[in-house]
């Protein structure tokens, strides 16, 4: 049975805090999930960050707890930026990102004697979307977002015929991720060619279920944010096609993996701290996702990571756990 995707419930509020074990949903087919099982296991895990990862790391939360009760695993959603800054100070044991850490971040984190842990978890297409009522712009270049986004459109780009001539006077409203989301850093330095640098007479929130709510109530409306948001709303918001210079491409698991979405495509991380995995309740919850990471991809809708990607992660397990 397909599970019927209760995960958003970061969209309560940026600080919402999810207990998952609480929360029923999960796998609701009564089986038992496959591995991570260890009678002596017991503790809490804290995760925070990106809204965009959170679906992934409660599937695999949710799970891990059915097979290790003494375990509680608490997900919160801050926002990529929020998350790391509660990291790097010691608040949480993993830090979801839907982009690297900085070098800030990674300064911050050492001043407080804490070593971050990367692992890709998964990959995604950063999708444009418009209202399902929009029939005219179904591919978009690279050149034309950048119009509608950059810092010197501001106050002058409020309308669709002022991007091409052949769309219709119809009035542009503009939704997307704030300034904490690793969604808007990456959408910023890819689209208007600087990390941050963006008009701000937009609909900002770290909540994607704000831009879909806003996208789908506007015909004039566009927006961008995960991939996964895009299928499990289908009817409500409609991805286009980027042409990144090389042609029209639809967000997809196979243009991500063979690279011709670009500039959107994207890989996405959690971070732990190298101290927590010390711990055998947060080392278990790793391994757990790496022996599962296909499964839990493939049900919160997301790209799953290439066999060079899913290697990669397996070396840094083994090279934490002494394996």
């Amino acid at each position: 049975m397909t599970r019927n995707r209760m995960y958003r419930l970061g969209a309560l509020g940026v600080a919402c805090f999810l207990l998952v074990a609480a929360c029923g949903g999960g796998n609701t087919d009564g089986e038992t999930p496959s591995g991570g099982g260890d009678a002596g296991l017991a503790g809490t895990i804290v995760i925070d960050g990106s809204s965009t990862v959170t679906p992934l790391m409660t599937i695999a939360a949710e799970d891990f707890q059915l097979a290790n009760p003494d375990v509680r695993v608490t997900v919160a959603t801050s926002g990529t930026g929020g998350g790391f800054e509660k990291f790097c100070v010691g608040e949480t044991d993993v830090s979801m990102a839907s982009r690297p850490i900085s070098d800030d971040e990674s300064s911050a984190c050492a001043e407080n004697g804490i070593e971050p842990v990367e692992f890709i978890v998964a990959n995604d297409a950063l999708s444009v979307v418009v209202n399902p009522g929009n029939d005219w712009s179904s591919c978009l270049t690279v050149d034309q977002l950048n119009t509608m986004w950059a810092p010197e459109s501001e106050g002058t780009i409020d309308n669709w015929n002022q991007i091409d001539p052949s769309f219709p006077d119809q009035p542009l409203q503009l939704f997307g991720a704030g300034s904490d989301s690793g969604t808007f850093d990456y959408f910023t330095a890819e689209i208007n060619g600087e990390e941050g640098a963006i008009r701000t007479d937009y609909n900002p929130s770290e909540d994607d279920n704000v831009t879909i709510v806003g996208v789908e109530g506007d015909v004039g409306g566009l927006g961008f944010l995960g991939l996964s948001y895009v299928l499990e709303n289908e009817g409500r918001i409609s991805a286009v096609e980027v042409d990144g210079g090389s042609g029209c491409v639809a967000p997809s698991a196979e243009s991500v993996i063979d690279g011709s979405y670009t500039p959107l495509g994207r890989p996405l991380f959690v971070y732990f701290k190298a101290e927590s995995l010390e711990r055998p309740e947060v080392g278990a919850f790793a391994q757990y996702y790496a022996d599962n990471q296909e499964s839990i991809t493939e049900t919160a809708l997301f790209i799953p990571l290439s066999e060079e990607q899913a290697a990669t992660q397996q070396q840094t397990l083994d090279s934490i756990t002494g394996a």
